[in-house]
């Protein structure tokens, strides 16, 4: 746990949101997880990996607001 709170006051410089606290923790888990690994290199390539093969979210959804209303496709009847 102390090294999670030396991480985000490190990192972030306190600046650190409840709302939030769940893609800080992703974020400690990932750098975390491969701070000893020896293919570091390959670390921002798998990171890009993953982002292409990841659906973007939301502003508001990250920000903790409501779901996006789905529009519907032009000439469609509801």
């Amino acid at each position: 746990m102390l090294e999670v709170k030396r991480w985000l006051l490190g990192t972030h410089q306190g600046a650190v949101k409840k709302q939030h606290l769940d893609y800080y923790l992703d974020e400690f888990t990932f750098r975390f997880n491969r701070r000893t690994s020896r293919s570091r290199g390959l670390l921002f390539y798998r990171l890009l990996q993953q982002a292409v093969a990841t659906d973007p979210v939301p502003r508001k959804t990250i920000l903790g607001g409501s779901q996006a209303q789905q529009v519907a496709p032009e000439g469609s009847v509801e």
